[in-house]
């Protein structure tokens, strides 16, 4: 007979195997996106991710909830992190029979078909838009749909960018802009009480553009050898920890507890379109570092409790994006060749 803590061992790797949301220690995964002309089916990316990269890129978060995209990642071990459009935010909300179709329609129907949700995101940088308001009473609604069906392992949630922060500097004074302070409060207190993270949109790339002055290349790339920025017992050798602070700092003022939880839903560096610090070298750089301090530290000098999960933007280059850095974040070029060195 087996031993009972052989008897354990097994539970706990069959938890590992099956459970969609496990994730231990630090983790990368990718965004993608299609608004391009040019770019591979959805069943040559999925195939390519599972096959050929062998699941070295397991998570994969889409800012809709393409049905094409669905399809191809039927019957697949990625765990996926799909998105209420902002343009469907409204309908979401209107009523929970609006609500549970979507759920159906989107997520519930691919269950069935062995995909393995994550995170349903309401909107992605729809703070501050016209849709703002809209938003709370859709998570509300797809919640209601979740748990209708007896779901216990997606968890509803919106991804913002650092527009909604009034202040990040330094990280520990980080707190909501007021024109939407109210709206991130709401939300971020009914995050908490359902133990979801907020996914944010940290871009170091931006915050160096537009302040290079202030901000140094090694500091936004994880090159910097000796504290950047001490602030009271903290030491931040990097702009992207900083960043993510902010937010938590924001979080915390408007919950009032230490344990708020944040998943980093987008971050990278564009290879063109803003030189001289746009290139294919910074980005190698940029994603590269990112990956080691994600899996090998997995946390920020605040948050000493989080497995971070991080998701680099993105797959390929999406030339119908506007003109500029928008086109240039892609890690793989469309035959599937990688940009720079980073996955493989």
């Amino acid at each position: 007979m087996a031993s009972a803590s052989a008897m354990s061992m097994l539970i706990f790797a069959l938890i590992v195997a099956f459970h969609p949301i496990t994730v231990f220690g630090g983790d990368t995964g990718i965004n993608y996106g299609r608004n391009g002309d040019n770019l591979p089916s959805p069943k040559q990316v999925i195939d390519f991710l599972t096959t050929q990269l062998n699941y070295k890129v397991s998570l994969i978060r889409v800012q809709d909830a393409n049905l094409e995209i669905l399809e191809a990642l039927s019957g697949t071990n990625l765990v996926v992190t799909i998105g209420v459009p902002n343009e469907a935010i409204v309908y979401v909300s209107s009523s929970q029979e609006a609500a549970d179709k979507w759920f159906q329609d989107h997520v519930f129907t691919y269950i069935g078909r062995g995909v393995r949700f994550r995170y349903l995101c309401v909107g992605n940088d729809a703070i501050p838009s016209v849709v703002s308001s809209y938003i709370l009473g859709a998570m509300e609604n797809l919640n209601e749909s979740i748990k209708k069906k007896g779901i216990d392992y997606i968890f509803v949630t919106t991804a913002v960018g650092s527009s909604v922060l009034g202040a990040s500097y330094p990280p520990s004074q980080g707190q909501f802009a007021p024109e939407v302070a109210q709206v991130m409060s709401n939300l971020t207190c009914y995050l908490y009480s359902n133990e979801s993270p907020l996914l944010i949109n940290v871009y170091p790339f931006f915050a160096l553009g537009s302040e290079p002055t202030y901000i140094s290349l090694d500091y936004a790339l994880f090159q910097s050898q000796t504290p950047v920025v001490v602030d009271g017992n903290l030491a931040y050798y990097n702009l992207f920890d900083a960043m993510v602070d902010a937010f938590v700092a924001a979080m915390v003022r408007a919950v009032g507890k230490e344990d708020v939880k944040v998943v980093v839903s987008e971050t990278g560096w564009p290879t063109a379109g803003h030189e001289p610090y746009s290139s294919i070298e910074n980005a190698r750089i940029y994603n590269s570092k990112l990956r080691e301090h994600v899996i090998g530290v997995g946390r920020t000098p605040r948050k000493a409790d989080m497995n971070m999960e991080v998701y680099v933007f993105e797959m390929f280059n999406e030339n119908l994006n506007a003109e500029g850095v928008g086109r240039n974040f892609g890690s793989f070029y469309p035959d599937f060749k990688q940009v720079y060195p980073l996955w493989h």
